[in-house]
């Protein structure tokens, strides 16, 4: 059994993790602020059940494989770089809602989950949390436990960053601030493809 100790480093490590700007929340506040909050709710679902399953599953053993396979790890680098190298463009260039050359819909709760598999920042967590915190004595309670705790830190996160993105939008409006805000949004998430094409994965 976990003892309170390690149950507080695990949850400490999600907030953490979750909460500081990166990619995801980049992405959501870009969304809330385009199409509000109540249309970026399943973007938010997305990522915080996507992730934690991801987690769940890398803890029963997909671990090994991201550890083992350095094609893996690879290509899922140049891969997850260009994709968030393309959301970063779409956030950057973004305009409201029915504009010319505006975005027709925000993610939706497949698209959001789907991401979280080719991004490369999310397997380096996972990997990170799995080598800490499943010692391998009782793997399904443990992995289970820390999709839980990523789980809670994530639906609080995704849906905070989505309704600070919202209420940016509001206050914003549609113009040039707006364009604005979505092209800091779309330079964080650049930001973390540059990161990720030169982080050690392994």
């Amino acid at each position: 059994m976990w003892t309170f100790e390690t149950f507080a480093a695990l949850a400490a490590l999600a907030v953490a993790s979750t909460w500081t700007p990166g990619p995801n929340n980049a992405m959501l506040a870009a969304s809330g602020a385009t199409f509000g909050f109540r249309r970026t709710l399943p973007h938010a679902m997305g990522v915080a059940l996507g992730f934690s399953l991801m987690m769940f599953l890398t803890a029963l053993g997909l671990a090994g494989l991201f550890k083992q396979s350095a094609l893996l790890r690879e290509g899922l680098r140049w891969a997850g770089t260009a994709l968030l190298l393309w959301i970063a463009w779409r956030i950057a260039t973004a305009r409201a809602p029915g504009a010319a050359g505006g975005p027709s819909r925000p993610f939706t709760f497949l698209q959001a989950a789907a991401f979280q598999w080719v991004n490369p920042k999310a397997w380096a967590m996972c990997v990170a949390v799995v080598s800490q915190f499943v010692a391998g004595a009782a793997p399904l309670r443990e992995a289970a436990s820390c999709a839980l705790v990523f789980v809670a830190s994530g639906l609080t996160s995704a849906h905070g960053w989505a309704a600070f993105g919202a209420g940016m939008g509001r206050v914003l409006g549609g113009g040039a601030r707006l364009r604005a805000f979505n092209l800091c949004m779309g330079a964080m998430v650049a930001a973390g493809a540059a990161m990720l094409a030169v982080a050690d994965l392994g």
